[in-house]
């Protein structure tokens, strides 16, 4: 089963998510919040493999939330899914340097949600369609390469840094094994140890990275 907190300010919404993850059968709703301290107490108490998070709520908001449960050792294997009515590029930048492990936006289907959950709880990272593109316009904007991404790039070796590329391409696992020629399991293996080696979290970040690096660029844009 996979264990699932809500946190969300309006009690109707939070509610229907509730009733919605609730009915399937893979998923069990453990704690619900009203708030971003609410949040906090929520992922100490219990340990939810995933936290749906809100980000506009009051007393501590979504991004401050996630920072500090990505941030804490007890939590830190909680996973967040921020999903929200908002899609502003700061809300999206703030959140996934976070710590957050996706970003959806609240028109998304029931079903895509409950996949959405599901991902995020397998280890993978998830952003909506549109908040991809969003992001690659603004790394594609962005000024010079960072220089500290940048030494951290240069201590990978020629397959590590060919195994980010592919990542930040948004590649599966699956789809990464056949581009290079390796099985799957071994797949696996090498996107944990480039995770470990680069110090983040999930492929989301290494992506951030690949972007402020300067490795991957608009014309090699993860697929949305």
């Amino acid at each position: 089963m996979i264990k699932v907190g809500v946190v969300e300010d309006q009690e109707l919404v939070r509610s229907g998510f509730v009733a919605l993850l609730d009915s399937a059968q893979d998923m069990e709703v453990v704690g619900q919040a009203g708030d971003g301290l609410e949040a906090v107490a929520l992922a100490r108490r219990c340990r939810p493999d995933v936290l749906l998070m809100d980000i506009r709520m009051p007393h501590l908001d979504g991004v401050a939330a996630t920072r500090r449960i990505v941030g804490d050792p007890a939590t830190a294997d909680t996973r967040v899914l921020i999903l929200t009515t908002f899609e502003i590029d700061r809300y999206v930048h703030e959140a996934l340097r976070a710590g957050a492990s996706g970003f959806l936006l609240k028109d998304v289907t029931a079903a895509d949600l409950l996949a959405a959950v599901r991902v995020v709880a397998a280890g993978e990272a998830l952003l909506a369609p549109r908040i991809t593109r969003r992001l690659i316009a603004h790394f594609a904007a962005a000024p010079a390469p960072s220089a500290h991404h940048q030494e951290l790039v240069g201590r990978l070796t020629s397959r590590e840094r060919e195994l980010l590329v592919t990542v930040a391409q948004g590649l599966s696992n699956a789809e990464i094994s056949q581009r290079l020629f390796i099985s799957l399991a071994t797949t696996k293996t090498h996107v944990s140890h480039l995770l470990d080696k680069l110090g983040v979290r999930d492929r989301v970040q290494l992506t951030i990275l690949a972007y402020e690096a300067g490795v991957v660029r608009l014309g090699q844009a993860p697929r949305s």
